[in-house]
């Protein structure tokens, strides 16, 4: 008979992911996760595979926790120039409240393993993929709108924006000026007008 898992998935998803977080994946031992979830070894492989399963799995939870959150933010949005503008300010929000200057985990990932492993490659591809769609659909709605120029089209934009997020997400971990953050948002949003 099977085992049946009796602790929080959800917790220790939670936990695991601080720990990859704070240390990076290749930083991250077994048993620092064995540690920040309290589950001993044959418990974690059991539940979530080797390492990089459970890695995966955190990279999942995390990307779902965003994706609610940035859907709450564009709900307040009154058309799609301003939810682009929203996205700016969802992101230098979250950049000034890291007191850890720890950077997104989806794009430290980038950084860290987007050549290393076949199933991260994938994983990051699909997230970058799907989001690029996202901002082209905003891109191609807004330039309906009247309120995006016609210089470039909706994924030539969209690829503009993407980097720029990623290049905004990843200069926040050094730069802690609410200034300039917001300056540089402006910027890469007047292109746009």
């Amino acid at each position: 008979m099977p085992k049946v898992e009796t602790f929080d998935k959800e917790l220790v998803l939670k936990k695991a992911t601080k720990v990859f977080h704070d240390k990076g994946y290749n930083a991250t031992s077994m048993q620092d996760l064995v540690d920040a979830t309290t589950l001993n070894r044959s418990s974690i492989y059991n539940s979530f595979g080797n390492k990089l399963d459970l890695f995966l799995e955190c990279l999942k939870s995390y990307q779902d926790t965003y994706l609610i959150k940035i859907s709450k933010t564009l709900n307040k949005a009154d058309n799609s120039l301003h939810a682009i503008e929203l996205l700016f300010d969802f992101y230098l929000k979250e950049i000034i409240e890291d007191k850890d200057d720890k950077g997104c985990l989806i794009t430290n990932c980038t950084s860290e393993m987007a050549n290393q492993e076949a199933s991260i490659i994938n994983f990051l591809s699909s997230n970058q993929n799907s989001f690029i769609g996202f901002l082209e659909d905003l891109v191609s709605k807004g330039q309906e709108e009247s309120m995006i120029n016609l210089n470039r089209t909706p994924n030539e934009y969209a690829l503009y924006l993407f980097s720029s997020i990623q290049g905004f997400r990843t200069a926040g971990i050094l730069i802690s000026n609410k200034k300039a953050l917001q300056t540089i948002a402006k910027i890469i949003i007047q292109t746009l007008i």
